[in-house]
């Protein structure tokens, strides 16, 4: 589990969460972008909570290990959607370098 400290607040949530947290939050700074997003915690009492933080340029956050009880806080669709921010921010490519064995490309068009 981790410890996200933001704008003066805590929270523990889970570290995969954590993570793709820091990584979208890099990513909107990058394109010089903010967005708001919801994710899971662990609220002291042990039940699951949200927070929703805005993340952007000015984001300074920190993500520490947490001693906390209780199961690692796992959420794949947070991740997805944190991870979706991502590739709509940052869109990635796929190139075959490889021709397929039925054509053949003189290079002329």
């Amino acid at each position: 589990m981790k410890r996200v400290i933001y704008a003066g607040s805590e929270f523990v949530t889970g570290d995969d969460v954590a993570s793709a947290l820091l990584s979208c939050g890099q990513t909107l700074a990058e394109v010089g972008e903010a967005e708001a997003v919801t994710v899971p915690t662990r609220e002291r009492d042990g039940s699951i909570g949200s927070a929703t933080v805005l993340i952007g340029p000015a984001s300074q956050m920190i993500a520490r290990d947490a001693n906390v009880d209780g199961d690692e806080l796992i959420d794949v669709a947070a991740v997805a959607r944190l991870n979706a921010v991502e590739r709509r921010l940052r869109p990635v490519a796929a190139v075959d370098t490889e021709m397929s064995n039925g054509s053949e490309w003189d290079g002329e068009i």
